[in-house]
C-alpha cells in the first residue's frame, strides 16, 4: 500500500467546491488502495471562525473513512484587509513547517494551490530527489487576483509571480482544473508532466422532478458562495423580474448586502434560503427550472464546478461568467450562455427562454451527458496511475 499526503487549505466539514474536490480526491485514492493522509487547517471556512468543536486546539488528528486527517492551527479570518489575510496564510504556513519538522512525510505529496503562499511553503520545504511532488492547481494566482481587482501590478505582484514559477518548477506533476490553467503552466514550464483534473462531483443524483404546467414564472436559482467574485448582490439589482423569480442559497461576504436588498425591495420575487447541507441542497434544487452561474468578472483559468454538479442533477444552466465555462456549457448543450458582465444581454436572454423548453426530457438529456462525460472515476484512475 502506497502512502500519499495531501496538503490543502480546505476540507470537510467545511463546505464549498474546494473542500469537496480534495475530499473526493482523498476518498478516491483510498478506495484504490492508497494509504492517504490529509493536512488541513482547523475548519473555519466560510465564516472565518474556528468551528465550535475545534476551538482552543492547536492540532486535531483523527481517522475518518480510513483517511488520517491532521488539522492544524491558523489565524482564521474572512477580512478583506490584505494584511490580515496575509497573516492567516502565514500562520498556516508556520503550522505546516512545524508539522514537517516533527513528522515523517510520505514520498508522494499532493499540494493544493492556491493559496499560493501555502503551496510555496510545502513545495520549498518538501523538495527532495526521493519525493514526488504533485501540484493541484485549481485557480491561477496571481493572475486571478489581478482580474478580480484584489491585486495590482507592483513589486508584490512580481514576487507572487516568482513564487508561482517556483511552485511549477518544483513540481514533478501538475494537475490543472482547466485547459486554460494547463496552457498557462506550459508556457512557463513546458517540460512538466500535466493532467487535466476537473472538479467533477461524486454523488447519487436524485430523480428529476417534472415541472408543474401551472407555473408561469421561471424559477431561477443560485446556490453557492456569496462572495465578491460571484457578484450575487449586483445580480439582484440588475435582473428584470417580469417572468422570473430568484432563489438564493449560500453564505459569504455579500450575504448581509443581499438580505438588506431583499428587505428594502419586498415586492421583488427574490428569496434567500440561507446555507443548507449538500444533500439537502440537491433535493431542493430539483424544484427549480434553471440554475444561474455568474461571475462578476471573467477569470482566466476558472471553471466553476457548479457546471458539473448542476448538470448531474439534470438542471439546465444559465452561464454568465465567460471563459472556458462558456465552451463547456455550449459544447455539451447544458443550457444558455450570456455575455460575461453584460446584464442587458442576460436579461434579453432570459426573456427569450420559454417555459415549454424546460421539459423532463431536456433535463434527462443533460443528466445523461453529465454522467457519461463528467466522470470522476475515470479521472481518479488517471491520477492513481500517475502516482
Amino acid at each position: 500500500m502506497k502512502d500519499v499526503l495531501i496538503i490543502t487549505s480546505y476540507f470537510p466539514p467545511e463546505i464549498g467546491a474546494a473542500s469537496n474536490r480534495i475530499f473526493h480526491l482523498a476518498e478516491g485514492l483510498e478506495k484504490r488502495n492508497f494509504n492517504v493522509q490529509v493536512i488541513t487547517p482547523l475548519p473555519n471556512y466560510p465564516t472565518g471562525k474556528i468551528f465550535e468543536n475545534y476551538k482552543g486546539e492547536f492540532r486535531h488528528s483523527s481517522t475518518e473513512n480510513n483517511i488520517q486527517i491532521h488539522r492544524l492551527w491558523l489565524y482564521a479570518t474572512v477580512s478583506k484587509n490584505k494584511f490580515l489575510r496575509l497573516i492567516a496564510m502565514l500562520s498556516y504556513s508556520f503550522s505546516l513547517i512545524w508539522f514537517f519538522t516533527f513528522n515523517k512525510i510520505p514520498k508522494t505529496v499532493i499540494v493544493q494551490s492556491p493559496p499560493l503562499l501555502v503551496a510555496f511553503t510545502s513545495m520549498f520545504f518538501l523538495r527532495s530527489k526521493k519525493r514526488k511532488l504533485i501540484l493541484n492547481v485549481s485557480d491561477l494566482w496571481p493572475i486571478a487576483g489581478l482580474e478580480l481587482g484584489a491585486l495590482k501590478k507592483n513589486f508584490s505582484y512580481k514576487m507572487l509571480e516568482n513564487i508561482e514559477r517556483f511552485n511549477y518548477k518544483s513540481a514533478d506533476i501538475i494537475l490543472g482544473q482547466s485547459e486554460e490553467i494547463l496552457t498557462h503552466i506550459r508556457t512557463l514550464s513546458p517540460e512538466k508532466k500535466s493532467l487535466l483534473y476537473r472538479n467533477y462531483p461524486d454523488f447519487i443524483a436524485p430523480k428529476i422532478v417534472e415541472r408543474s404546467p401551472n407555473e408561469t414564472k421561471i424559477k431561477l436559482v443560485y446556490a453557492g458562495l456569496l462572495g465578491i467574485a460571484q457578484g450575487i448582490h449586483k445580480l439582484c439589482t440588475e435582473l428584470k423580474y417580469n417572468h422570473i423569480e430568484l432563489h438564493i442559497y449560500g453564505s459569504g461576504a455579500e450575504q448581509n448586502l443581499i438580505e438588506d436588498f431583499i428587505k428594502k425591495h419586498p415586492k421583488l420575487p427574490i428569496y434567500f434560503h440561507g446555507s443548507v447541507s449538500r444533500s439537502s441542497l440537491h433535493k431542493a434544487l430539483l424544484q427549480y427550472d434553471i440554475a444561474i452561474i455568474p461571475l462578476l468578472n471573467r477569470i482566466y483559468g476558472s471553471v466553476p464546478s457548479k457546471i458539473f454538479e448542476y448538470a448531474k442533477l439534470g438542471l439546465p444552466i444559465l452561464y454568465f461568467g465567460g471563459g472556458e465555462g462558456e465552451n463547456i456549457v455550449n459544447e455539451n448543450k447544458l443550457g444558455w450562455v450570456a455575455e460575461a458582465g453584460n446584464y442587458q444581454d442576460l436579461n434579453k436572454l432570459i426573456a427569450r427562454i420559454n417555459t415549454s423548453e424546460l421539459t423532463l426530457e431536456y433535463k434527462q438529456k443533460i443528466k445523461e451527458k453529465a454522467i457519461n462525460v463528467f466522470n470522476l472515476e475515470k479521472q481518479l484512475e488517471e491520477v492513481s496511475r500517475l502516482i
